[in-house]
């Protein structure tokens, strides 16, 4: 039996170990998740969501198990990863009572014709999932998918394989055999879900990964919803509340170590007030903490390896080229990555064009709106990003200038309740959340008889 160990990236010790799934047997997990789906899709919408619900409880019980286990695993502080937690069975009402109004028959009639529009299950969906929120990407996942009558195959990341098995352990105590089924590994079984007779692929990962999964659904024109990378811009105007823009982007660069795909990692400030923000960013980067989630630091580490190499070398290569560092740039050990602001960051610098996932804030100036939105836009990314500014209407102009899914005005990107996770460009295909992202894991059917 080959196995997957996890690792505790802030210490190196082992915390556990999964079977891998050798990929030749996934085509057979597949027939499985299949053959439940019939009888999985009869309870109806609502007789499967009452079943889902009944696992409220069981998450809310296991809030702190759950949360220091994704700070084990993947190093996020653990008050982050016991919100992230607590989001499983606090939530899990309002999200299934959404899922079943968007998923509703609807009716339309022109005095002709009556037309019901029913929302199917697809069948089969591979779920395919991130290491950076372990247990939350999953529900986003895999409860839509549930709950509109369809079995789901779920691949965990290999960095936390854990946390995956975990939450898939909760809701497999109230559903039927096969409904939902894990399997375990990297690459290769990722690759054999998506050839697989699978309906549909939703994944969160790399745009690299996610073109890969787009080719090879094409051959049998297999549904996809792919959140892919970001290379989020913020940008500062002159007449900004200057301590609240720097708070934000201190938050939402080097939160989770800046592994997080609506990251900011390039900032264009006005000329006039650059000085002022540098100053504001630096002073609160200068004193985060870096160290392990368990304790009380402010920046836990990078997941692995891999990934500090590639900040450092992002940083390093920035730092050659001319970008002034501002604060943190050493200091770093082990998977640990200070938290670092970077001034004077230029249009060829690595950096600010790849997705860099760590804990780095880019600051360019600017001398007009025009070259700020210019260079806002200037990527093949647009998950998110942020405008600070006046309550005015050229702050709002600015961000509808912006060419993102998802656009904050003097606040994070994300949306209110009922809106969609989205990404414009090679950020995203499909999306999640909202009527019409659980809309999106279904068949619209339209049946139509005389009025």
């Amino acid at each position: 039996m080959e196995t997957l160990k996890s690792y505790n990236p802030a210490t190196g010790e082992i915390l556990g170990e999964v079977e891998i799934t050798p990929a030749v047997v996934v085509p057979n997990i597949v027939a499985k998740a299949k053959a439940a789906q019939l009888a999985w899709g009869d309870l109806g919408l609502e007789g499967r969501a009452e079943l889902i619900k009944a696992t409220a409880d069981i998450f809310v019980d296991r809030v702190q198990e759950h949360g220091e286990l994704m700070t084990k695993e993947m190093g996020k502080p653990l008050k982050e990863a016991i919100g992230e937690a607590k989001s499983l069975g606090w939530g899990i009402e309002e999200e299934l009572a959404e899922i079943i109004e968007a998923l509703k028959p609807e009716v339309v009639e022109d005095g002709r014709l009556r037309s019901t529009i029913y929302h199917d299950p697809l069948g089969v969906v591979g779920a395919i999932t991130p290491w950076n929120f372990p247990m939350s990407m999953p529900a986003w996942m895999i409860l839509p998918s549930l709950a509109a009558g369809n079995t789901v195959v779920f691949k965990p990341s290999e960095e936390t394989p854990l946390c995956g098995q975990a939450y898939a352990d909760v809701l497999n105590e109230v559903l039927p055999k096969d409904v939902l089924i894990v399997i375990h590994g990297a690459d290769d079984q990722g690759k054999a879900i998506v050839q697989s007779d699978v309906d549909m692929i939703a994944f969160t990962g790399s745009r690299e990964a996610g073109k890969h999964i787009m080719r090879e659904a094409s051959g049998t024109l297999k549904r996809v919803v792919l959140e892919l990378g970001g290379k989020d811009p913020m940008i500062v105007l002159g007449d900004a509340d200057i301590a609240r823009a720097a708070k934000f982007a201190a938050s939402n660069s080097f939160r989770n170590a800046g592994q997080v795909c609506i990251s900011t990692e390039r900032i264009f400030v006005m000329d006039s007030v650059a000085q002022e923000f540098e100053h504001a960013l630096t002073e609160i980067a200068s004193v985060m903490t870096v160290g392990s989630g368990m304790g009380d630091a402010d920046v836990g580490p990078m997941v692995n390896g891999h990934q500090r190499d590639h900040v450092l070398g992002q940083l390093e290569a920035a730092i050659s080229g001319g970008a002034e560092v501002l604060a943190g740039g050493d200091g770093h050990y082990d998977n640990f990555v200070v938290p670092t602001v970077l001034g004077n960051v230029t249009d060829e610098m690595d950096i600010a064009n790849a997705e860099t996932f760590g804990p780095v804030a880019c600051i360019t100036r600017v001398s007009s709106v025009d070259e700020a939105v210019t260079k806002a836009n200037d990527t093949h990314f647009g998950l998110g990003a942020v405008v600070f500014g006046g309550d005015s209407e050229e702050t709002a102009e600015v961000a509808r200038r912006l060419t993102a899914g998802m656009i904050g005005i003097n606040s994070a990107p994300g949306g209110a309740v009922g809106t969609p996770w989205v990404g414009a460009r090679q950020s995203g295909f499909g999306f999640h959340k909202s009527p019409d992202g659980h809309k999106q894991f279904t068949q619209t059917r339209v049946v139509t008889s005389r009025a």
